[in-house]
């Protein structure tokens, strides 16, 4: 038994010195590649850029996420929907308003029937936009078209319940517009 305890005890700064030696650097011969070395480079470079999605295979309903919902106010799921040949998704929250977001592949900016007295050129993240609301009508309602490309666009679209206020249709269209934005080509 003494014999087992000693060779078991002779093992055992064995193995602390091997364990000890595993976080050691040797020493390297030139131009030899340390793996800290190479995952510290790893670590720096950029990380890649994700391809865009086409238009075409985005889910309209997919756009707002949990978090996005919640950012937006909008508190049920949304519906997808056809608007005139284009996939759409509406999100209705009752007694407060409704969004509308619509993928449109064949119509760009420039192809939108639009009132000019009603639309605003701006800008939304890297798309161009318009901002369309009748504020002599003030119908609470508000719309943020965002060109994708020459050919194509997203619409939000608000409608608040009561169809007034059309301010803040405005602020929850702009907003809606900003959350769907990044996740466009």
């Amino acid at each position: 038994m003494a014999d087992r305890v000693r060779g078991k005890c002779l093992w055992a700064p064995a193995a602390l010195l091997l364990v000890a030696a595993c976080g050691q650097q040797q020493a390297q011969q030139p131009g030899a590649v340390s793996h800290a070395s190479t995952h510290a480079a790893a670590s720096a470079a950029p990380p890649p850029v994700a391809a865009p999605v086409p238009l075409a295979s985005l889910d309209p309903c997919s756009l707002l996420s949990p978090q996005d919902r919640s950012t937006a106010g909008v508190s049920v799921l949304g519906k997808p929907k056809d608007i005139a040949g284009a996939r759409a998704c509406d999100w209705t929250v009752p007694g407060t308003f409704g969004v509308t977001v619509t993928l449109d592949e064949k119509n760009g900016l420039a192809d939108l029937e639009v009132a000019k007295k009603t639309a605003t050129k701006t800008k939304v993240g890297a798309h161009p936009a318009l901002k369309v609301a009748d504020k002599k009508a003030a119908d609470g309602t508000c719309a943020v078209l965002l060109g994708v490309g020459g050919a194509a666009s997203v619409q939000i679209d608000v409608s608040n319940t009561g169809f007034s206020d059309t301010p803040l249709a405005c602020r929850r269209a702009g907003t809606v517009a900003g959350l769907v934005e990044p996740k466009l080509p």
